[in-house]
């Protein structure tokens, strides 16, 4: 018996169906009966052909993993599984209510002088796949600290469960990090992160540095805190030794949040010196402030071409060299520091750089990247502004037709009015007229070629504008956008698709953002701001949470633009992007 694994559509699901070659339809229509309760003669079977109960299927030019659509309904007499019952919340759970698709997200208590953590812990908390990684991490015996006795009586997801998650993590930074997000995940109140200071402070002692006046804690750089987590978390969350993934990338960090710079560095004051080419791994792009920075593009610029000093062997002494660095591997997630803190000789203490420096909630870095990197992607985005425009151009046409249907309506006057209440045999007629009118007119028009504009004109005068429905738009659209996704997919250069958590486009767009607000690192105030991410199958309202310790609260993409510093109010400090996405071929397909 040979077989062949396609995929079948029906009503929005797929199924997986292995087709015998050597049966008939009436055998492929009984197999998707017992799939999807279609009884085989409402069944109509679209393989490039209708399949009826008597066609050989050893007819059929079948390909592997094809799709082909099943259209039908099955009877009302069908036995169906009873609906699942509606849950109402005041029935649910604590866990329950926090895990539904809009519940405002979990705040964390401030312990002293700990949002500088607070604000780092919910930034990062946003990515998906450092939460899937979590989730299966064991930390090694050497790193899960001392035990104790509640450690050794109850698991880690029953401390968690009552607030103590953490606690048999010992100095494991990792498992408290884990432990932490697996309480917030059930809770919409705030969560104290004691369990998680503590490792934090056991693994890096800056961090528990007390305060001047001696009372608790001193206030700490987020910019610290962020970079010593994902150092630790490179580290710890290694990617699975058999996969095929591990070929390239050692751990979690380095595949998603792991760029690539190739650098050539070259001596300003012996230009007959050999240039040096190097490649360089980074975890964040900087942003360099100065006295005339006033875009995030200008301070990311300073930052890939810095002047550094060392010895120079045909000098015999230090000189001046320029090190120009350009971008090689574009990571899912970028991270971006804006420098604004820097160290005071005459304070001795951490000074702000106070001046304004402008975001957008999107960058292209393609001017950043290496010449060969470009080329790879500047296909790419120049087919998702296309995919973008057929969409944007669809709505407009909408918005147009309903306004001058909209205008015709209202006008009296307007010949061939169509009225909302008029019959439809009438709208039928009229419609048949119009088509009429314009054939002749169309021929008038080809028999004179030499007719004036103007008379042309006239002679369309009389014809009625003929709108297109709703369903034809959309049709439209559909097929239109279709074409551009599938456009955009095969645009993609083939060892890009290999590594699918790099950045295949060159866009990013803004996700979170760390912000600080006083005029020291050393005092001071840090929250974070998070976009609201939509429930399946809907699309984002463009709102954002602002995460202020344990007060939380949901603001409008409004209140970001105003993050861009120029005092002592809230200044972004930290923004976290995520690759603008390529559609997946079954969103091609469906479009």
């Amino acid at each position: 018996m040979a077989t062949v694994p396609i995929k079948v559509k029906h009503q929005g699901k797929t199924y997986d169906v292995e087709v015998d070659t050597a049966s008939n339809g009436e055998e492929l229509m009984l197999q998707l009966y017992s799939l999807t309760n279609v009884e085989p003669e409402n069944q109509k079977i679209m393989a490039g052909k209708m399949i009826k109960s008597d066609t050989l299927l050893s007819a059929v030019k079948w390909k592997s993993g094809q799709t082909i659509t099943l259209i039908g309904h099955p009877s009302a007499n069908v036995i169906t599984e009873a609906p699942e019952k509606t849950k109402f919340i005041e029935d649910m759970s604590e866990a329950e209510m926090a895990r539904r698709a809009d519940a405002m997200p979990a705040g964390l208590t401030n312990t002293g002088n700990t949002c500088y953590a607070n604000a780092t812990l919910q930034t990062l908390r946003i990515i998906p796949e450092l939460q899937e990684q979590l989730k299966t991490y064991t930390p090694a015996a050497s790193s899960a600290g001392p035990s104790n006795a509640a450690s050794s009586l109850f698991s880690a997801e029953q401390l968690a469960s009552v607030g103590l998650g953490g606690l048999g993590a010992g100095n494991d930074l990792t498992t408290a990090l884990r432990d932490l997000y697996t309480m917030m995940k059930d809770t919409q109140g705030a969560v104290q992160p004691i369990m998680f200071l503590t490792a934090l402070r056991q693994k890096f002692p800056q961090f528990a540095e007390k305060a001047k006046h001696g009372h608790g804690f001193a206030q700490q750089d987020a910019e610290e805190v962020w970079s010593q987590l994902i150092e630790t978390l490179n580290q710890s969350l290694k990617l699975d030794q058999q996969g095929e993934s591990n070929k390239s990338f050692g751990g979690f960090v380095d595949k998603y949040l792991g760029g690539r710079f190739e650098s050539t560095t070259k001596c300003d004051e012996a230009p007959e010196e050999v240039e040096v080419h190097g490649s360089d791994n980074f975890k964040d792009l900087k942003c360099n402030i100065q006295s005339d920075t006033n875009h995030l593009r200008e301070g990311i610029a300073i930052g890939l071409n810095e002047k550094i000093e060392k010895r120079s062997e045909s000098l015999g002494r230090d000189a001046i060299y320029t090190k120009t660095s350009r971008i090689a591997r574009l990571p899912k997630y970028l991270p971006v520091h804006l420098m604004r803190f820097f160290w005071r000789k005459d304070s001795k203490q951490k000074a702000k750089i106070l001046r304004k420096v402008t975001f957008q909630h999107e960058i292209d870095l393609l001017e950043f990247c290496t010449d060969d990197l470009r080329k790879k992607l500047v296909p790419v985005r120049d087919k998702v502004r296309e995919v973008r425009k057929e969409i944007e151009d669809v709505e407009r046409q909408k918005k147009r037709q309903k306004r001058r249907r909209q205008e015709m309506e209202d006008d009296p006057n307007a010949e061939g009015k169509v009225k909302k209440d008029e019959p439809m045999q009438k709208r039928k007629e009229k419609e048949a007229a119009r088509e009429a009118e314009k054939e002749k007119a169309s021929a008038a028009a080809t028999s004179s070629v030499t007719a004036t504009d103007g008379a042309a004109d006239v002679a369309m005068g009389g014809t009625e504008e003929v709108f297109k429905t709703d369903a034809e738009i959309e049709q439209e659209r559909a097929v239109a956008i279709k074409a551009a996704k599938q456009d955009l997919l095969d645009s993609v250069d083939p060892a890009m698709k290999a590594d699918s958590s790099a950045n295949q486009t060159g866009l990013y767009e803004l996700r979170a953002v760390v912000t600080h607000q006083g005029s020291s690192a050393d005092s001071g105030h840090y929250t974070a701001y998070v976009k609201k991410t939509a429930p399946e199958g809907k699309e984002e309202d463009g709102s954002w949470w602002w995460f202020n310790d344990d007060k939380v609260q949901k603001v409008d993409a409004d209140k970001i633009e105003q993050l861009a510093g120029g005092g002592e109010t809230h200044s972004a400090l930290i923004l976290l992007y995520r690759a603008v996405e390529l559609p997946t071929i079954e969103e091609a397909k469906s479009a």
